[in-house]
């Protein structure tokens, strides 16, 4: 996005304590501990800030699981849309999001190719992250680029990355 990610401590600080709230308030150690019908269980003991947080948690985790299952299963389709549904989960529920993070996945979501589109890393700027066909990178790209640039007045970094496999054991030839 081209604009620094202010993690401001006292906001990151902030979202622990209210998942510590929540996660003591459901009777677990952590909020990964919890699932959805607890914390429906829950809702009207909890401050409805901290029940947002914890049900941006909660469904993340979900939505981490269901996205490796769609990462086996080759469906993109599926993983886009569960992009989508964790930006805005991040943006609504845990508040972590930023006017340009928001404007770069908007002008993102918006084109062709696009299956979705969702901020990365601890949030309060920084980058997005968009998975995109292909055959629609090129125009992808120089769309966000000119939707973004009109929408803040700033010039934003994207560029390309490929999957891979993760982190391996390599053979040396010696």
């Amino acid at each position: 996005t081209r604009t620094p990610r202010g993690l401001v401590n006292s906001a990151y600080n902030e979202r622990r304590a209210e998942c510590e709230r929540a996660a003591a308030a459901l009777g677990v150690p952590a909020l990964r501990d919890a699932g959805p019908a607890a914390l429906a269980r829950a809702a009207d003991r909890l401050d409805p800030v901290v029940f947002r947080r914890a049900r941006h948690v909660i469904t993340e985790n979900e939505r981490t699981l269901a996205a490796a299952e769609a990462l086996r299963a080759n469906a993109a389709a599926t993983l886009g849309a569960l992009m989508n549904a964790s930006h805005d989960s991040l943006r609504d529920d845990y508040e972590v999001t930023s006017g340009t993070l928001d404007a770069m996945v908007e002008s993102a979501r918006r084109q062709p190719g696009c299956l979705g589109a969702r901020m990365t890393g601890a949030g309060f700027g920084g980058c997005a992250i968009a998975l995109v066909r292909a055959v629609a990178v090129a125009p992808f790209i120089a769309a966000v680029s000119r939707e973004y640039e009109q929408r803040t007045g700033l010039t934003p970094n994207l560029f390309v990355a490929q999957p891979a496999d993760g982190a391996s054991l390599v053979e040396s030839a010696s």
